[in-house]
């Protein structure tokens, strides 16, 4: 994500980090490499020089607090001044007992019809009730298009295909939406761009029949500085409540699409990060920053560990903590990080793993939790219960030809075992920057 602005970013850390002494000198010298990386990544001249403006004037006159050094809170400061270009961590504020409807706009291309789906899953498995209309009556196939990933959330989607009149469609789509009990109502239309003015002029028609309690710009992350006209363009004709961003998984540019929040006051929301219908993730500033430094997240760190007490078993969690884990145990702790995602995405929101680990490292270990998996369940149950106890040689040969991998793989994950067990009952169960280790990838 980003990856331009990230190693520009981290080189500019590495110069503090490595030098002997801090002075003024040096001060300016990040100031300057932050606005480069800032400036290559198409962030706006105006913030660029507002950051930097707040990054010398804290770095030469704040005293760090006790225990922090003088590098360390330069690095913090860095930390505090980009996240607060991206603004604060914004929710949907759902009104209870009516149907909140939100509409979705954007240039054409931007990836709305998709968001559109994304968005109807992620809220549906927050526990709303979700419906859709689909309005685009300028794109090709955006309605079937639409049906076909909303159908994979089992969420309805109003169109009528032969009408291209989107106000009325909108219109009819709320009338067929009447007395359902949902909580909320998407509705997606056609691409603009701020030169169109007939467009606009339509989405004026639209937003006065639709009467929505939010709208929701969709910006292409790709699109760079363009988009902060483009959304200004958007705010005059719908005042815009939040913003999501698409297409972060590949842009260089994605500073642009960043600020551009600015233009409408809006906060970012949610940020797409890949093509399937789950790449859609909430957006917090300080998480994303956190990446963007290479410090890791913290925060996310931190749920992990409360989704792993959570959904395990309150007797499994207490006999792993106690230094008891059997394997049963190590299976379902794989299995439980696995519903996380991709290692990588665990490895990049790590504090001090965060890009440390390379794309063919993470793949050797995925194919290596893989393994373990049809090896455990080659296991008898006592075996399971008691691996230190009853593998001999002659077992593990057994297991070994039962799980279609050699002897050696078996005793890797024995051996990997033993220390996830170890490290497990030292850190009481609970010390997530041993995550790799109790995954046994340590």
């Amino acid at each position: 994500m980003l990856d331009g602005l990230k190693n520009s970013l981290g080189d500019a850390i590495k110069k503090i980090v490595k030098s002997s002494g801090i002075d003024e000198e040096l001060i300016k010298e990040l100031s300057k490499d932050v606005q480069r990386a800032l400036l290559q990544s198409d962030v706006n001249v105006r913030l660029v020089l507002e950051i930097t403006k707040h990054l010398e004037e804290r770095a030469l006159n704040e005293t760090p607090p006790p225990g922090l050094s003088r590098k360390d809170h330069i690095v913090k400061i860095l930390y505090d001044e980009l996240s607060k270009l991206l603004g604060n961590e914004s929710e949907f504020d759902f009104k209870p007992n009516k149907q909140n409807k939100i509409i979705l706009l954007g240039i054409q291309g931007s990836g709305k019809t998709t968001v559109a789906a994304k968005l109807a899953k992620f809220l549906t498995r927050q526990g709303y009730k979700v419906g859709v209309v689909g309005a685009d009556t300028y794109r090709p196939g955006a309605l079937v298009q639409l049906r076909t990933m909303c159908e994979k959330s089992g969420v309805e989607v109003y169109g009528e295909e032969n009408n291209k009149d989107s106000p009325s469609i909108v219109k009819n789509g709320l009338k067929h939406y009447e007395g359902e009990p949902l909580d909320v109502i998407l509705i997606d239309t056609a691409g603009r761009h701020k030169e169109e003015q007939d467009l606009l002029d339509e989405m004026d028609r639209i937003n006065k029949v639709a009467d929505p309690d939010l709208a929701l710009l969709v910006i292409d992350g790709t699109i760079g500085q363009q988009c902060f006209n483009q959304a200004e363009a958007f705010h005059k004709t719908i005042p815009v409540g939040g913003v999501i961003i698409t297409k972060l998984d590949s842009s260089a540019k994605g500073g642009g699409a960043l600020a551009a929040s600015a233009a409408t006051g809006a906060q970012i929301m949610y940020i797409g990060t890949g093509e399937r219908i789950d790449d859609l993730e909430k957006f917090s500033p300080t998480r994303f920053v956190g990446r963007l430094l290479g410090m890791g997240d913290i925060q996310a760190v931190l749920d992990l560990a409360k989704r792993l007490e959570e959904e395990g078993d309150d007797v499994r969690m207490k006999r792993i903590s106690s230094g008891k884990m059997n394997m049963e145990d190590f299976l379902s702790q794989l299995e439980e990080v696995s519903k996380m995602g991709s290692l990588q995405g665990i490895l990049d929101s790590m504090p001090g793993l965060s890009g440390m680990v390379k794309g063919d490292q993470v793949d050797q270990m995925e194919g290596r939790v893989s393994k373990w998996r049809y090896i455990i369940q080659s296991m008898t149950k006592a075996e399971k219960a008691d691996p230190e106890g009853l593998l001999n040689s002659s077992r593990i040969k057994r297991i070994a030809r039962g799980s279609g991998w050699p002897e050696g793989e078996v005793k890797e994950l024995l051996k990997n075992y033993k220390n996830s067990k170890s490290m497990m009952k030292a850190s009481k169960g609970r010390q997530m920057q041993g995550t790799l280790r109790k995954m046994g990838l340590g």
